[in-house]
């Protein structure tokens, strides 16, 4: 993994080489009061005020060179401002020219992460940005850490990476931080969470499904209880997917990797709460004890659901999880997975579909996703959905005909399973990047993570 502590130091007045910042605005005036030379260097780069586009400006000497780089608004940074440069610029050590990098930092740092586990590539060398603010630094490398770990667990293959493998993520998790961590499988796991058990039992020798948990914190702090949806591999079951739906099957752990990584964080921050993780982790195969389309499954709740798609597993196993995290009485409840198809095509990869049964708690998440620019769209909980998870057999089914409403239905048939009245958030998160952008590499990524932390932090150490 990338040591970005190395990449972000404290402005001492050491050697560094300048970076510029103009935006549209300001552009011309800067252009006017720089020397010939860097006019004639800006001209022959073509550089215009345009997003992300940049320019080497030459010194006296031939080692002794500059940058100038375009942002939106020079007097606003976004996380996003100086990714760009991070991952181009060779290998040094630079600082504003004016001002600090503020949110910039965070940017700078994920524009070089790199996925190495099976190549190496080094991304052309360290680059180290200085800041005047460092107590900043701290958790900035923090939120860097926390995103490259979503990264790396759903960048790795389903081979090395299935349920045992994400135990032992919570277990190292748990021991850097003090915590307790409790696994739960084999007939106790089909004793007291059927619906775990039901969807990975087809699953081969070690790999078997298990619901890993971790207990962090001072009793009497407030509780609260983070979850996520650990599918390691989706074959999509008995109603099996086609190969282009199953080739990022791996991902389908996203949701968990979300979860470990917003624990670390509230962990690493001391936040005072009394942290509880939970992740229901499975690998949804198919052999000749597959759960089965029209099989009627018992729930830890009590409930009973009609199987109506053993593609639909991720609200299954969730289901039984967040029963077993309202049996704690904790004043929040956050879940993140890569639940639905739904979801994508209602507002693509970019934003995760938000569902939230607080209104207090919706404020607070939507001022964290603006202030970090992580963004987040909230969506309904429409009650008169709710019938469509009527069954003929059973108490409800898990996926409705038709395909209406897909991601709200979902939502609503995780919210059977949380406690009423218990603050709650849901997000239905992509994983995935489909193509990069600066600081975001294709593959593996993390969604809404440092608005969760932030509001965290903001509730309860604000």
């Amino acid at each position: 993994m990338t040591d970005y502590a190395k990449l972000l130091k404290a402005d001492n007045g050491q050697s560094a080489r300048t970076i510029h910042l103009v935006d549209k605005s300001t552009f011309d005036d800067w252009l006017k009061a720089q020397p010939q030379r860097h006019r004639t260097a800006v001209a022959a780069q073509k550089l215009t005020p345009t997003g992300y586009a940049s320019a080497i400006l030459p010194g006296d000497g031939a080692e002794d060179w500059s940058v100038v780089s375009v942002v939106a608004n020079v007097d606003a940074l976004s996380p996003w401002c100086l990714a760009k440069l991070g991952e181009t610029l060779p290998e040094g050590t630079y600082r504003l020219a004016e001002g600090e990098p503020g949110p910039a930092m965070f940017g700078w740092l994920t524009a070089q992460y790199r996925f190495t586990r099976y190549k190496d590539d080094n991304g052309g060398g360290e680059r180290v940005l200085l800041t005047g603010e460092p107590a900043r630094i701290e958790e900035t490398v923090r939120l860097a850490e926390a995103t490259a770990k979503v990264r790396d667990l759903i960048n790795t293959p389903a081979g090395d990476l299935g349920p045992a493998q994400l135990e032992a993520a919570i277990k190292d998790l748990g021991e850097t931080h003090g915590a307790t961590v409790g696994v739960i499988q084999g007939r106790e796991l089909e004793r007291d969470y059927p619906m775990i058990h039901a969807v990975g039992q087809a699953a081969g020798e070690g790999r078997e499904p298990r619901l890993i948990e971790l207990e962090w914190g001072r009793d009497g702090d407030p509780r609260i209880a983070i979850v996520g949806k650990g599918v390691c591999f989706d074959s999509g079951g008995l109603d099996i997917k086609p190969a282009a739906g199953m080739k990022l099957m791996k991902k389908d752990m996203g949701g968990s990797a979300h979860a470990i990584a917003l624990a670390g964080l509230v962990m690493a921050a001391r936040l005072p709460v009394r942290l509880h993780l939970l992740v229901p982790a499975v690998e949804n195969s198919v052999s000749g004890n597959a759960f089965r389309p029209g099989d009627v499954l018992r729930t830890r709740k009590g409930l009973t659901v009609e199987n109506t798609n053993t593609d639909a597993e991720g609200r299954l196993i969730l289901g039984d999880a967040l029963a077993k995290a309202g049996e704690s009485n904790p004043e929040l409840i956050v879940d993140f997975a890569t639940l639905t198809g739904a979801a994508r095509v209602a507002l693509g990869p970019d934003l995760p579909a938000t569902f939230i049964r607080d209104e207090d708690l919706a404020s607070q998440f939507q001022a964290a996703a603006d202030a970090e620019s992580d963004p987040i769209w909230r969506m309904p909980l429409w009650d008169a959905y709710d019938e469509m998870l009527k069954s003929d057999i059973a108490d409800l089914v898990n996926a409705p005909e038709g395909g209406f409403a897909g991601a709200v239905t979902a939502a609503l048939f995780l919210r059977r399973f949380v406690p009423e009245g218990t603050p709650w958030a849901h997000l239905d998160v992509f994983g995935w990047r489909p193509s990069a952008k600066p600081g975001r590499p294709k593959g593996g990524e993390a969604y809404a993570l440092r608005a969760a932390y932030r509001m965290l932090k903001d509730r309860y150490d604000g």
